[in-house]
């Protein structure tokens, strides 16, 4: 089994904080999640995730007007350069300090970035400025007395235009120019939220955090801006030759002659001319677009703008939620939506004005907005507090999530969108389950209930309840999907239902903790189900055929998770001492025992007066996973490490640091000395904005997911959930960043199997040049190449398939499932791989043993119901076409044949009536 698994997605959070662009096509939206981007195409419906990773989390965003650089800035200051064309990061930039905003110029030669009250012009690397060394600087602007907040260029990329916290608006030019140095625009009363230039003019509209829009006209047109080397020289005053008064002639002084005049009238209309070029602004109107959302919240600040420049489309974000939409210059209202209680962060139109995206960073709530016909283009939201579990569906096309929000969310994998969301829990979701046919889920909550959702219809049609309040802190459903049994966290017992009368079969008492995990066995043929407790036990039951009947096995240390091979011969428990212990479930014996106290890895919080090292003597693991096949174990916990051990060898394969970021707590295992003073850490002290008010509040004690009463929220990076896919191509983890997707990335890893000296790539070619296609075949499975395998497969003839089939032996069919899959996905020849699937089900169908090759037929289904899933919205939507088009083939075949009738008719009626004529004649 490969281990080359890639970070590939990440759901379950689609937004916390900084800005929303749209790409220049208007098609897609990227939003900063952590420290990483996720790209949404509302064109495809499908969130992709860019394997680029900061140390801190992304605030400030821009992308160039040819779409394929972004510039993203961290919270601390790092610039980061990605190419989204090879998807990494091309250069790197230190501004050491906090940056509010970045803005490329509309013709892609430079960039702005705001820090502190300074302004830093950049010129853009790239085929337009000719400069491939990035972040050289090219002008410096201090004209602001405070902060800097937004910025704009004008649409001649001549003119930039920076509002700060001083309530000022300057304007500053990238070149000299004889008639504008610097100019500033007042008139405010609070800080400056955004500043927009019009189209093909330098009149500008700005916005402040009171809701004050003022409306702005320029006096110059772009045009007349002159350069100030070819500005022409000042003319200077004539001196007479001799200053004596009594050589001044008064007659020459009293009546000036004509040309004296002329010269006179000339200067008199420069001087009219230059006063017309000066540049300044006058002010044509100020509105006040808080009013109306003052109605509802007296207390409601704007807290973000957008511009669109060809529509003169005005959004304003407020602090209650709502948002307005005004046309300029009137400031009109044209529309206004209420979407939450919680401020909007971010607002973003794209290119046609058509699509608005609204970012809410309390809720992590990402919407698109058309408008127009007012719907929602895109509405996803994210759990509002961490997740506590995750589930995959058994063909490993869904994933399912509980959160502490009592929300349970259905993510697709492919797509990367919940379509789905059940809120009928009123506390924190503990644990979700598939049933093993995927027609419903099962989640238990600290409310005292245990609910199944129909995935059919998507509703709530079970609620199982226990006679006396309980709170559930593990749920699993048998094989069979007949029954659910659900253990508490109060109340030390284990409930058992039955899923069609919804009827509470047995209550199995025994344990002396809190039951932190149950599990069914994954076989068919049995109906054993294991538990663990803090009791340090073990206990394994038969309920459904024995009642309360069971074997318990002691454990060194407290039972935190239970996990079934798939085969449902071995069970896997992790303690609170960081051991996993494998028992055998018939004889309940010790098989093995692997320590991973240390692989977990340490992380020191802020608030830890110990190091690291000590705090690593209390982590364990508190998530469990077999692989498809059973031969290994996907474990994590209390850290930002992910472990895959091998069972047999009790050995550690591979290990993944599911995150960097430093904004989270518990990453780092030293706390930097210049942050600690003789009254302690100096990063718990709480920077806030203007205006925020309160006092400091430290963090609770013991309190490791984050306080929310505190106004900086910096959670620990824990691992609450994972899971392997049944596919055994992905794994997912339930993390504090999120719901991170983890998958095989084929063709970088060099795989052989069964190797040998003479099997190369051109001796595979070679045969296949021969005609030898069943050997071509069977050396480019042993090289273990994708694209090799496919291209042998697609020079097979479609009638030699068949025998090609047949002649392969047993241990060459799960591996070739395998590529059939992939490259039903991959492949435009449809019809071809389908004709190899049928092949390879129906000659060696009998022969695949079920339990070892699930993961690939699971994986051939999966590629199957998705294909199958394109081509029927394919035919659907194109069948009423189609019809059409038929029954206007037959209307024209029908008016065709109607013509020429009509037409013989016509000839036959000319021909007679030329008989006719001669025959009169003769």
């Amino acid at each position: 089994m490969k281990f080359s698994y890639k970070f590939n997605n990440l759901l379950g959070t689609v937004y916390k904080k900084g800005d929303l662009i749209f790409t220049p096509d208007g098609n897609s939206v990227v939003s900063p999640v952590g420290n990483r981007l996720s790209i949404f195409d509302l064109k495809n419906d499908k969130v992709t995730t860019l394997p680029v990773e900061s140390r801190y989390n992304y605030t400030a965003l821009d992308l160039s007007p040819n779409g394929c650089s972004l510039i993203a800035i961290n919270e601390e200051g790092e610039a980061h350069w990605i190419s989204l064309i090879s998807q990494t990061i091309v250069h790197k930039y230190r501004f050491k300090r906090k940056v509010r905003a970045v803005k490329f110029s509309p013709d892609g030669k430079h960039f702005a970035v705001c820090k502190e009250n300074n302004v830093f012009v950049f010129i853009a690397p790239g085929p337009l400025s000719g400069e491939y060394n990035a972040f050289i600087m090219e002008r410096v602007f201090h004209g602001a007395y405070d902060e800097t907040t937004c910025l704009d260029w004008s649409f001649d990329s001549r003119i930039l235009a920076v509002g700060s916290k001083d309530m000022a608006v300057k304007l500053y030019p990238l070149d000299k120019w004889s008639n504008f140095r610097i100019y500033s625009l007042g008139n405010h009363t609070d800080s400056i939220v955004g500043c927009f230039f019009e189209d093909y003019t330098y009149d500008i509209t700005t916005i402040s955090r009171n809701g004050q829009a003022c409306i702005w006209e320029c006096s110059v047109d772009p045009d007349k801006l002159v350069p100030l080397d070819k500005a022409p020289p000042r003319k200077k005053k004539k001196e007479s030759a001799d200053s004596d008064e009594d050589d001044i002639d008064i007659t020459k002084a009293i009546e000036p002659t004509e040309a004296e005049i002329a010269a006179a009238l000339e200067d008199n209309k420069e001087e009219k001319v230059d006063q017309n070029d000066k540049f300044f602004y006058k002010r044509l109107a100020r509105h006040y677009l808080a009013d109306e959302a003052r109605k509802e919240d007296s207390q409601a600040v704007l807290t973000s703008a957008a511009y669109h420049k060809k529509t003169k489309i005005l959004i304003t974000g407020f602090s209650n939620g709502s948002f307005f939409i005004h046309e300029l210059p009137d400031v009109s209202l044209i529309h206004s939506l209420s979407i939450s209680n919680q401020k909007i962060s971010s607002i973003s139109l794209n290119s046609t004005g058509d699509w608005i995206a609204l970012g809410c960073g309390g809720l992590g709530q990402l919407l698109v907005w058309e408008w127009q016909s007012e719907i929602y283009r895109l509405k996803q939201q994210s759990h509002s507090n961490n997740m506590s579990s995750i589930c995959y569906s058994t063909d490993g096309q869904l994933l399912a999530s509980g959160g502490e929000d009592g929300k349970v969310k259905l993510w697709n994998v492919h797509s990367g969108f919940c379509f789905v969301t059940f809120s009928e829990h009123s506390s924190a979701v503990t644990s979700v389950a598939f049933s093993g046919s995927k027609k419903f889920l099962v989640s238990a909550s600290l409310d005292g209930t245990v609910r199944a959702y129909d995935l059919i219809r998507y509703r709530n049609f079970r609620t199982f309840a226990s006679p006396r309040p309980v709170q559930f802190a593990s749920v699993s459903v048998d094989s069979s999907g007949e029954f659910v049994a659900a253990g508490g966290q109060d109340v030390f017992e284990i409930f058992l239902w039955s899923i069609k009368t919804g009827k509470l079969l047995e209550i199995l008492s025994g344990h002396e903790g809190p039951v932190t995990s149950v599990a069914f066995s994954p076989s068919v043929t049995s109906t054993c189900m294991a538990s663990v407790s803090w009791d340090k036990t073990l206990r394994i039951w038969d309920a459904i055929e024995k009642g309360s009947a069971h074997e318990t096995v002691e454990l060194l240390s407290d039972g935190l998770c239970v996990a079934f091979k798939p085969n449902g011969q071995e069970v896997a428990v992790a303690t609170l001492d960081g051991q996993i212990v494998i028992f055998d479930v018939k004889t309940a014996s010790q098989l093995k025992s692997i320590e991973g106290r240390n692989d977990l890895g340490s992380g020191r919080s802020d608030t830890d007066l110990i190091t690291a090292k000590k705090t690593l003597q209390a982590k364990a693991f508190t998530s469990l996973c077999y692989s498809a096949d059973g031969e290994f174990l996907l474990a994590g916990g209390q850290s930002k490490n992910v472990c895959i051990y091998n069972i047999a060898e009790s050995l550690i394969v591979k290990k993944f640091e599911v995150t960097q970021n430093r904004s989270l707590d518990a990453v780092d295992d030293f706390i930097n000395r210049r942050k600690l003073n003789e009254f302690g850490n100096v990063a718990l002290v709480e920077e806030r904005e203007e205006m925020e008010g309160g006092n400091v509040t430290l963090k609770l004690p013991g309190a490791r997911k984050g306080d929310m009463a505190s106004r900086v929220l910096k959670p620990e990076v824990r691992i609450f959930s994972l899971q392997f896919s049944p596919t055994g191509q992905q794994w997912a983890a339930a993390t504090t960043e999120g719901l991170l997707v983890y998958s095989l990335s084929s063709g970088l890893v060099f795989d052989p199997w069964d190797l040998q000296i003479g099997i190369t790539p051109q001796a595979v070619k070679n045969c296949l040049r021969d005609g030898d296609n069943l050997n071509a075949l069977t050396m480019a499975m042993k090289l273990n190449e994708a694209p090799l395998i496919q291209e042998v497969m697609e020079n097979i003839p479609v009638k030699d398939v068949e025998l090609i089939v047949a002649a392969l032996s047993e241990q060459y069919v799960h591996r070739l499932l395998l590529i059939v899959s992939s490259a039903l996905d991959s492949s435009r020849h449809l019809e071809y791989y389908l004709i190899w699937a049928q092949n390879l089900l129906t000659i060696h169908g009998p022969k695949i043993a079920p339990q070892k090759n699930m993961a690939y037929l699971l994986a051939l289904e999966k590629s199957l119901h998705r294909k199958y899933e394109q081509i029927s919205k394919i035919c659907e939507f194109n069948k009423f076409t189609i019809q059409y088009v038929m029954k206007l083939g037959d209307e024209i075949a029908k008016r065709t044949k109607n013509d020429k009738d009509k037409m013989e008719l016509d000839e036959a009626s000319s021909e007679d009536e030329n008989n006719d004529f001669y025959m009169e004649s003769d």
